[in-house]
């Protein structure tokens, strides 16, 4: 990655944080802790400091470089913070030519339609300058927002797996889904 990767929608700047911008990563987490707690693995204190944050950021700054991850924050114009974040992660070449799609929005921001509007771009993005052929996206059956979601966006359903990610400590089933790029 030799450029900063940025989006615009009509509501929202989609990019990667930079290291400086740890205290907006770590408002959102605190702020968003127990609305995000059902749907994600289960977080240690660190996950809840600056340092953390700085960490989580740098680690997304160096996936990015490599080609291995794109996490993403969705931010107002003015970036004053984060409203959600989603990641392109597990990142295959070759042959696959694939990742799969992660992603969580603000308990304020629910209902507005900003993760369609972000993920609908990123999904462009992902099959334009970023080369996918594939972005595999998996929710639990009763997260029914999100299977709603990933339907909109043309993800279409491949299959359930059972037990499939430990999430706030137990093994959940996830109905599996992908969208798959329509050109060579």
């Amino acid at each position: 990655m030799s450029e900063p990767v940025r989006m615009r929608t009509p509501r929202l700047l989609v990019r990667l944080l930079d290291i400086d911008e740890a205290e907006l990563l770590l408002r959102y987490r605190v702020e968003n802790r127990e609305h995000l707690r059902p749907w994600e693995p289960l977080r240690n204190s660190m996950h809840y400091t600056v340092e953390g944050c700085r960490q989580t950021i740098e680690a997304g700054l160096e996936a990015a470089r490599s080609d291995r991850g794109y996490p993403f924050a969705m931010l107002p114009p003015d970036g004053g913070e984060v409203v959600g974040t989603f990641t392109f992660a597990n990142v295959v070449r070759g042959v696959f030519q694939a990742c799969h799609l992660g992603y969580g929005i603000g308990r304020k921001h629910e209902g507005q339609g900003l993760m369609f509007e972000a993920l609908d771009a990123a999904v462009r993005y992902a099959f334009g300058p970023l080369d996918f052929h594939r972005v595999m996206a998996n929710y639990m059956p009763r997260n029914d927002r999100s299977g709603r979601l990933l339907e909109r966006l043309g993800f279409e359903k491949e299959g359930l797996a059972k037990r499939y990610l430990k999430i706030d400590g137990l093994w959940e089933d996830h109905v599996l889904t992908a969208k798959v790029r329509t050109q060579a």
